[in-house]
């Protein structure tokens, strides 16, 4: 794992089993709907893939939608892949079909973890994101079976102008619900998410350099998605803590790993260097299109069609994504360009060139200062 090559094989894969989806969240991706598509991979074709990514070097797999609890046949899938030995982990949506029957089925096939996304720290502002009345107290349901069960628990939390004012208020509640991962999106405008929805770039920063400072006092992790730009903020910080690290003339991904942690949650694993769009990271819709990720819509090929390795491998648009010496502008330029790269999928969603600079950091690269950097 530790040596693992993102030109040959990702560390994560996304599979979304479905549309069908009860919620409508403001931000979806997706734009779900209430009803499955009739070109979905089937069981068949789902175990084909299966195979496919095993022959990857095995990444982690995430079933994901919609609401992959959607497909009756979730659990024969997901019990196809453990029995392969791949790693598996879900993101249903907190909807009546999260009964602890169905966690404890999953439990029983040996899912490695369970993720839930609360947005905000109360109901008003949590059911107001998700676009239905009752989302969080199902999802708080859901997390004391959850519990119940002893599965580990990652919670998602999509930062938006909705809930920046009450970080605070979120990140107790999460040490309060005990997760071993806090996943926190940055709002990608793609789908229903909408810009007007985002925080801005100075606000994107303010909350890195947050994060940081909680990371170093909460029992759980933290990662972030779409705001790769925090593995920087996280290397400043601890340049200006260590003294010497601010002369190293490489920068490396390890850097960013935080607080001297072991990296190893309930066996999963972090990944041993950064992941981005099309670089480490793979997504295939519900009827076989492989994206970069599904923030990024740009179609590289379809698994019916072609194997997953050769799309990932030998597509253009993953190969321009996985050489940081192309992005352009000050990402092209960037010191930290090899570990941050700035997400690829926000890049193409504001500017429509999915190779421009992350449109919202507020960091001017070394290079384009003139003088060296200070800390």
């Amino acid at each position: 794992m530790l040596h693992r090559d993102y030109n040959e094989n990702p560390f994560i894969v996304i599979w979304e089993l479905t549309r069908a989806c009860q919620l409508q969240c403001l931000h979806c991706r997706a734009e779900a709907q209430h009803h499955r598509h009739p070109l979905e991979l089937t069981f068949e074709e789902g175990k084909k893939l299966i195979d496919d990514i095993y022959e990857m070097d095995n990444p982690m797999l995430v079933f994901t939608g919609g609401d992959p609890l959607e497909r009756p046949d979730v659990f024969e899938i997901a019990e196809y892949a453990v029995k392969k030995g791949v790693r598996v982990s879900m993101t249903p949506s907190a909807t009546p079909n999260v009964t602890k029957d169905a966690m404890k089925k999953a439990k029983d096939i040996g899912l490695s973890r369970w993720a839930f996304s609360i947005d905000g720290h109360c109901k008003e502002i949590h059911d107001h994101f998700r676009g239905t009345g009752g989302s969080f107290d199902l999802t708080m349901n859901a997390i004391h079976y959850l519990h119940e069960l002893e599965m580990p628990l990652q919670i998602n939390t999509v930062i938006s102008r909705y809930n920046y004012e009450y970080l605070d208020e979120m990140a107790e509640m999460v040490e309060k619900l005990n997760c071993v991962l806090w996943s926190v999106f940055f709002l990608v405008p793609t789908g229903r998410g909408k810009e007007t929805d985002m925080i801005s770039a100075v606000e994107h920063e303010r909350v890195f350099r947050w994060l940081y400072q909680l990371s170093k006092r909460v029992p759980f992790d933290i990662k972030t998605t779409a705001g790769q730009h925090y593995r920087r903020v996280v290397i400043q910080n601890k340049m200006r803590e260590h003294k010497g690290m601010s002369d190293k003339e490489h920068i490396f991904y390890q850097d960013a790993l935080d607080n001297g942690k072991t990296g190893q949650i309930d066996g999963l694993g972090r990944a041993p260097k950064g992941v981005n769009d099309g670089n480490g990271f793979v997504f295939i819709s519900h009827t076989g299109d492989v994206f970069p990720s599904g923030l990024l819509p740009i179609n590289a090929g379809n698994v019916r069609q072609t194997p997953l390795a050769t799309i990932y491998r030998e597509s253009e648009i993953f190969k321009n994504l996985r050489d940081p010496d192309k992005y352009k502008g000050k990402c092209g330029i960037c010191e930290f360009r090899n570990v941050c790269g700035g997400s690829r999928s926000r890049a193409y969603n504001v500017t429509g060139d999915y190779m421009e600079s992350e449109p919202y950091c507020v960091y001017i690269p070394r290079a384009m200062r003139g003088k060296k950097q200070t800390i």
